[in-house]
């Protein structure tokens, strides 16, 4: 089993360790929710929290 490289991190602290921060803000700014959904999976976060941070952003419960 592959353990979390990002294990311990805020989502800031690995959107910056992972090089993804400026790419993350841009497909916020657009509410370009399918690449923000991308992102978070690349950042190894679980569903439950992706969702919890999608709803939070863009205030809405479906995703493409």
């Amino acid at each position: 089993m592959q353990k979390n490289k990002y294990q311990g991190m805020t989502v800031n602290e690995r959107l910056y360790i992972s090089g993804l921060f400026e790419e993350y803000e841009k497909a916020v700014e657009q509410k370009n929710a399918s690449t923000v959904k991308h992102i978070l999976e690349q950042l190894e976060l679980t569903d439950l929290s992706i969702m919890s941070i999608m709803e939070q952003l863009f205030n809405q419960s479906k995703y493409p």
